[in-house]
C-alpha cells in the first residue's frame, strides 16, 4: 500500500501530462453509483466558492475582480488538494490514476494563471491548505468509485461556480478567461461520469 501511494505522489509530482484515458482498459467497467460521495464533493466545493457569494453581485471595480479571482484560486487549490488525496488512497487503477494526474495538472495550470492575474492586478493571491484543511470524507473513499464519485462532485461543484463568477467581473477579459476554465472544468466531470457508467451530458445546461 506504501509503495502504491508513493508512486501515486510521485506520478502527480511531475510536469507530464499522460493522454490515457479510463476507456482505454478494462477500468470502462460501470461502476456503482456512490450518490453521497458525489454530493459531498458538490458540498466541499460549495463550502469553499458558494456560488450565492458571487450571484448578483456585480464586480465594480479592479479590487472586486481580484476577490472574485482569489475565490477561484481557493478553488483550484481544493481540486488539486482533492486529486492528491484521490491518488495517494492507492485506489485507482492505472490508467484512471493518469486520467487524475492529467486533471491535476489542468488545475495546476489554471491556478497559476489565476495567481499570477491577481499579482499583475495588484493583489495578493491566497495560499493553498493542506489537504487534510479541507475536510475531505476521506474515511468514506474506499473504492475506485469511491473517489471517483468525490472528484466529479467537485468538478460539478467548481463549473457552477464559474458559472457563477463569468457575468459578475468587471474586467470583460478576466471574464472570458473564467468562461474558458469553466469549459475545462465541465468537460472534467463530464468524462468522470463516463467512467462511472452514467451519462456524460445528463442535461442541456449546467446550474
Amino acid at each position: 500500500m506504501q509503495r502504491t501511494q508513493a508512486a501515486a505522489h510521485a506520478a502527480l509530482s511531475t510536469s507530464a501530462t499522460p493522454e490515457d484515458s479510463p476507456g482505454q482498459s478494462a477500468s470502462r467497467r460501470q461502476f456503482f453509483r456512490v450518490g453521497g460521495l458525489f454530493a459531498a464533493g458538490l458540498a466541499a466545493s460549495s463550502a469553499l466558492a458558494p456560488v450565492t457569494s458571487w450571484a448578483g453581485t456585480m464586480s465594480k471595480s479592479t479590487t472586486d475582480d481580484v476577490a472574485i479571482l482569489n475565490v477561484a484560486l481557493g478553488l483550484e487549490y481544493q481540486a488539486i488538494a482533492a486529486y492528491q488525496v484521490g491518488a495517494e488512497s492507492g485506489l485507482l487503477e492505472k490508467p484512471v490514476l493518469a486520467v487524475a494526474v492529467k486533471f491535476q495538472g489542468q488545475h495546476k495550470a489554471h491556478a497559476e494563471v489565476l495567481s499570477s492575474t491577481i499579482g499583475k492586478l495588484g493583489g495578493t493571491p491566497v495560499m493553498a491548505k493542506k489537504p487534510d484543511e479541507y475536510g475531505f470524507p476521506t474515511a468514506s473513499l474506499k473504492s475506485q468509485a469511491d473517489v471517483l464519485e468525490f472528484a466529479a462532485g467537485l468538478e460539478k461543484g467548481a463549473a457552477s461556480a464559474y458559472l457563477g463568477a463569468v457575468p459578475q467581473f468587471h474586467n470583460k477579459d478576466l471574464a472570458k478567461a473564467a468562461a474558458s476554465i469553466m469549459g475545462d472544468e465541465t468537460m472534467h466531470w463530464a468524462i468522470l461520469l463516463n467512467a462511472l457508467g452514467k451519462d456524460p451530458v445528463p442535461a442541456a445546461f449546467i446550474a
